[in-house]
């Protein structure tokens, strides 16, 4: 089973930066996706913020375009999540979260397994 343990969050001001990290160990096996998730307040649906894939496609939502990059270190076993221009809306729990390519493309990703999450908040 994969485990993830996410790093990286804290408080910042606006138009600062923070790059999270997301470790990853145990079995991957059949895990060929992962991804960036984030809840902006308890009870709200988790939103997809940015995602790879073993292709090494990445995509990123509209809200968060030009501002967070994506990328991944194999060799390290850890995802990043560049996150510059920080915004008050930005402020969420953000997760790191692991899955299985699908899609008629595979671009999109089923997520099964999750970090615990790390805290990123935005002041004005």
């Amino acid at each position: 089973q994969v485990h993830l343990v996410e790093s990286g969050g804290g408080s910042v001001q606006s138009g600062g930066s923070l790059r999270l990290s997301c470790a990853t160990s145990g079995y991957t096996y059949g895990t060929n996706c992962m991804g960036w998730l984030r809840r902006q307040a308890p009870g709200k649906e988790r939103e997809g913020v940015a995602s790879i894939n073993s292709g090494g496609r990445t995509t990123v939502a509209d809200s968060v375009k030009g501002r967070f990059t994506i990328s991944q270190v194999n060799a390290k076993n850890t995802l990043y999540l560049q996150m510059n221009n920080l915004k008050p809306e930005d402020t969420a729990m953000y997760y790191c979260a692991a899955g299985i390519r699908y899609g008629s493309t595979g671009d999109d990703c089923a997520y099964n397994t999750w970090g615990q999450g790390t805290q990123v908040t935005v002041s004005s």
